[in-house]
C-alpha cells in the first residue's frame, strides 16, 4: 500500500484514476484488486491484492486498512485482462464488489464506485462493476499528472511488480553465503563498546556511501563491518538521520546494496533503513516492498512493524521524517558530524 497527496485529483474520472495507478503503486498492476481511498475529496491510501486463484487476500483486511487510513470513501479497480470481457467473470466481480462494500460499511467507509479494466495502459477499456452501464477508455499512464510528479520527484516506475521486488532481492547467493561465514568468523558485536567505536562505524558507513556514489563497489571486509555495525543500536539509530540529509540518495543506495548482498538475518537492518529512507522521500512502493522483505526475515522487528503500520494507516512522509531527529541527537552525543538536513519542497507532501 502507498499514499499520495497530489494535485489534479482524478477521483471523479475513472479513466484518469486508473491511469494514475502505476505512479501511485510504483508499478503497473495486473490481475489485481486495487482499493483507492479518499477523504475530504483527496486521494489517500491505495492498496493492492492479487486476484489469482488461491491468492492470499482478505476483503475484511482491506476494509480494515482503509478504515485505518481514515478514509471516508473507497473506489475499487479490478484489473483482469482475461476476465474483463467475460460475462461469467463480470457476475463474479459484481458479487466481489458487493462483499467489499459490506466489509467497508462495517467501518463506516462507503464504496463509492467499482470499475473493471482489462489493462492499465493507454486505450485500456473499463466499465463499472455493478452493471451501471458506464464505460470508457483508460488515459495514458505516462501522461498522468501523478506520474509526471513522481518522475520529477526522482521515483522510478516499474513495468511489473516483480521488477520492484528485485530492487531488494538477494542478488548473489554465493557471495551472501561467503559473507555469512565472514560475519560469523568476525564474531558478535560487543554491546558494551565505547562511543569512539560506534562513532568510527558511523563514519565508515558514510565513507562507504560516498564510495558507492563514486562507482566503486564495496569489498567483503567493508560489508562485514557494516553488517556488524548495524547491530549496534547507536549506529543504526544515528544512520536513520541520513534519510533527511543532503546525502540521502547516497545513503539509500548503500542500504539497497546491503539489502541485496548481506545474508539473513544481517540484511534486515539494511532493509528497514532502506524502507525508512524511501518512505521519508515519499516512495511508498519501495518502502512497502522493503518492509515486506524485512518482516519475512524478522516478523517481530520493532521498527519494521512500526513503519509498516504507519504506511498501512496512510501516515504522511513528513510525519515519518520527524523520526530522523533522534538520529541527529545521537550523532551530536557521539560527536559525529552528519550531512545537513535537506529542505523538502513539493515532495514533502
Amino acid at each position: 500500500m502507498t499514499t499520495t497527496h497530489r494535485p489534479d485529483n482524478p477521483l471523479d474520472r475513472p479513466g484518469v484514476l486508473i491511469a494514475a495507478l502505476p505512479a501511485v503503486l510504483g508499478f503497473v498492476p495486473e490481475n489485481s484488486l486495487v482499493l483507492v481511498t479518499a477523504a475530504h475529496g483527496e486521494m489517500g491510501a491505495v492498496m493492492r491484492a492479487d486476484l489469482s486463484e488461491g491468492a492470499d487476500y482478505s476483503l475484511s483486511h482491506l476494509a480494515e486498512l482503509a478504515a485505518a487510513s481514515r478514509a471516508e470513501i473507497a473506489i475499487a479497480v479490478i484489473v483482469d485482462n482475461e476476465g474483463a470481457a467475460c460475462q461469467m467473470c463480470a457476475d463474479e466481480y459484481r458479487e466481489l464488489t458487493h462483499e467489499l462494500a459490506v466489509e467497508l460499511a462495517r467501518w463506516d467507509v462507503e464504496l463509492a464506485a467499482a470499475h473493471v479494466v482489462d489493462k492499465v495502459a493507454a486505450g485500456g477499456r473499463w466499465y463499472c462493476a455493478d452493471g451501471c452501464g458506464s464505460a470508457g477508455v483508460v488515459e495514458d499512464p505516462a501522461a498522468s499528472p501523478i506520474a509526471v510528479a513522481a518522475v520529477l520527484d526522482g521515483r522510478r516506475l516499474y513495468a511489473r511488480r516483480s521488477e520492484l521486488v528485485a530492487v531488494v532481492a538477494q542478488a548473489d547467493p554465493e557471495r551472501s553465503a561467503a559473507l555469512a561465514r565472514g560475519i560469523d568468523a568476525a564474531g558478535a558485536l560487543a554491546t558494551d563498546r565505547p562511543d569512539a567505536q560506534a562513532r568510527s562505524d558511523i563514519e565508515h558507513a558514510l565513507a562507504c556511501a560516498e564510495q558507492l556514489t563514486d562507482g566503486r563497489p564495496l569489498a567483503d571486509e567493508q560489508l562485514t563491518r557494516l553488517a556488524l555495525a548495524l547491530t549496534d543500536p547507536r549506529v543504526r539509530d544515528t544512520l536513520y538521520a541520513l534519510a533527511v540529509g543532503d546525502h540521502a540518495g547516497a545513503a539509500e543506495s548503500l542500504w539497497a546494496d546491503l539489502a541485496r548482498l548481506l545474508p539473513e538475518p544481517w540484511r534486515v537492518e539494511a532493509l528497514v533503513l532502506l524502507a525508512f529512507s524511501a518512505y521519508a522521500r515519499g516512495d511508498g512502493p519501495l518502502a512497502g516492498i522493503s518492509l515486506d522483505a524485512a518482516l519475512r526475515c524478522a516478523p517481530s522487528h520493532r521498527m519494521a512493524g512500526m513503519l509498516d503500520h504507519a504506511l498501512q494507516s496512510g501516515m504522511r512522509p513528513e510525519q515519518i521524517r520527524e523520526l530522523a531527529r533522534t538520529g541527529y541527537r545521537l550523532a551530536k552525543q557521539l560527536g559525529v558530524r552528519l550531512p545537513p538536513k535537506r529542505l523538502f519542497g513539493r515532495r514533502a507532501g
